[in-house]
Parts: structure tokens; C-alpha cells; sequence
């Protein structure tokens, strides 16, 4: 069965255009124009993927995110915000709060759709995945669940896809593009901040002190590593 899209968004034409778009690609697609009507679609349909426009008439894009986000059946679900907001501050935002990636208006409909099939693809379960353990932390790609010290630990589709990444290879330093390549699956202009983004979320969830992070730790001037010393 195709995958199915939920797009947000109260502009009606750039809803037509990302469904002829997504159709065209093969996804079942699903529209809300408001929040009300969009969690009520989540909740009804379990769509494989949001496209969730910011700027909506009722519920914004943030206050839609931190719900599903906090919202045990609805919580691993992908999010791609779609923002004509282009200050760095509100995609951070949109990001700590626990989205996946971000489009700025106006955009490339084929760059949304490649930037769904990437964040799809990586999404799949697949069976050459195997438990993963270092140290306290365990990953199971199967289940999708992570556990440190044995407590379960709810990390967003991006947040498990870098830290499933980190942990096939502990001690070894990722370059920014490697890692962007390798958990992601593309990458774009402003990548690096939004990795940083996503590196900052994952320590607050797994780290004792975020600010001096034991496993997640920097390698300046090149990336990131998963210390050995976890294990």
C-alpha cells in the first residue's frame, strides 16, 4: 500500500500543488486547512508523514507539533514543517520542539517530494537491522525504541536516525556531511544548523547533563562521535 501524506496548510492553492505533486509520486494524500481538522485527520487516519504549515488560522504549527509530540500514539510520526518564515530563530524553534526538517516558501514541489521519499525511506523498518548497545543505551530498530539505564527514552524519527547512526559505529568521528548523508539521507544549504539542532535535542533526552554531554560528544572542526567510553 502507498504511503499516506497529511498536508497542513490553509493556502488552498499550494495544497493543490503539493497533492498533484505527491499523487503524482504514488502517495496517498490527506489535506487539512486548519490544526483542529488536522488532528482530528492524524488521529483518524495515522498518515505516514505531516506536511505542517506554521502559519494556520487556528493552532500554528508549534503549538500542532508539541502535541503530536506529546502524544504516545501519534508521537513518531515524521513532521517536514513548510514555513515562509525564514529567520533562523522560528526554524530552530519548529525544530527543538520536535520536527523532522523544515521547506521555506516559495518552494521546489519535487524538493518537497524528494524530501519525503528521503524521510520515508529511512523511517522503514528493515530486517538487516539488528539491537544495538553501547554502554547504558540500547536501540531497537524493529520496536523503534530506545531505552538508557533501562528507561525508556521517546526520540522523533531524525533524533533515532542519527543516534542509530552514531551508535553502528561508537568512537568514530562523523563529519557533519557524513552524518547528514548517512542518518538522513540528503542534505541541503543550512544543514549544519539543523543537525546542531537535532544533536541538542538528543542529549537533553539521553544525557545525565546536556551541557557536558558523556556519549554525544563534539569533535570540533569536524562533527560528532558516540564515546566509547559509554560502553
Amino acid at each position: 500500500m502507498n504511503e499516506q501524506i497529511l498536508v497542513i496548510d490553509d493556502d488552498r492553492e499550494i495544497v493543490r500543488l503539493l497533492r498533484s505533486y505527491l499523487e503524482q509520486a504514488q502517495f496517498r494524500v490527506i489535506v487539512a486547512h486548519n490544526g483542529e481538522d488536522a488532528l482530528y485527520a492524524l488521529r483518524r487516519e495515522r498518515p505516514d508523514l505531516l506536511l505542517l504549515d506554521l502559519m494556520l488560522p487556528d493552532r500554528d504549527g508549534w503549538e500542532l507539533t508539541r502535541t503530536i509530540r506529546a502524544d504516545a500514539k501519534l508521537a513518531d510520526t515524521p513532521i517536514i514543517m513548510l514555513t515562509a518564515r525564514i529567520e533562523d530563530v522560528d526554524k530552530i524553534l519548529g525544530l527543538e520542539l520536535g520536527a523532522d526538517d523544515y521547506v521555506t516558501k516559495p518552494f521546489n514541489p519535487r524538493e518537497v517530494v524528494a524530501r519525503v521519499r528521503a524521510m520515508l525511506r529511512r523511517n522503514r523498518r528493515t530486517v538487516a537491522d539488528t539491537l544495538l548497545a553501547v554502554g547504558p543505551i540500547k536501540l531497537d530498530p524493529d520496536r523503534r525504541a530506545v531505552t538508557v539505564d533501562e528507561q525508556p527514552v521517546e526520540l522523533t524519527p531524525t533524533e533515532f536516525s542519527l543516534l542509530q547512526t552514531l551508535m553502528r559505529a561508537p568512537g568514530y568521528v562523523f563529519t557533519r556531511e557524513e552524518l547528514v548523508e548517512q542518518a538522513l539521507g540528503y542534505a541541503y544549504d543550512g544543514m549544519d544548523r539543523t543537525l546542531d539542532s537535532h544533536i541538542k535535542n538528543l542529549r537533553r533526552k539521553i544525557e545525565d547533563d546536556p551541557r557536558t554531554p558523556r556519549y554525544i560528544q563534539t569533535v570540533y572542526g569536524v562533527g560528532y562521535r558516540l564515546s566509547e567510553e559509554a560502553e
